[in-house]
């Protein structure tokens, strides 16, 4: 395993470092707004090297958080405001979704 993370990982971590409080993004929403990948290689990236971003925000494309992980992150959810569905066990995609507004397709957008 390898102890620091790949330029693909930073990618990610960096766009996952930017999702706005009381917001996500789907595991497939992060490697489309990076440009490369797929929901299972950023779902390894968060795996390995997401404790020091707020893994919490990247959730899976029905709004289910990472499987093992529920609790906490409801807690987070809860102290930020993200919208959840009226069952309690996932985050409503059509009101939390972020849309990376600012990325510009190779890394972010500090202008914009």
């Amino acid at each position: 395993m390898r102890s620091d993370p790949d330029e693909y990982a930073e990618t990610v971590l960096d766009a996952v470092e930017r999702i706005p409080p009381g917001q996500v993004m789907s595991y497939g929403d992060v490697a489309e707004l990076v440009g490369a990948g797929g929901p299972r290689q950023v779902g390894r990236v968060m795996s390995l090297y997401g404790g020091g971003v707020p893994w919490w925000r990247v959730v899976r494309a029905d709004g289910r958080p990472a499987e093992g992980h529920e609790v906490r992150a409801f807690e987070h959810y809860r102290a930020e405001g993200t919208p959840v569905r009226p069952d309690g066990r996932r985050v409503d995609m059509r009101r939390a979704r972020w849309d990376g507004t600012g990325w510009d397709g190779t890394g972010w957008d500090e202008t914009g």
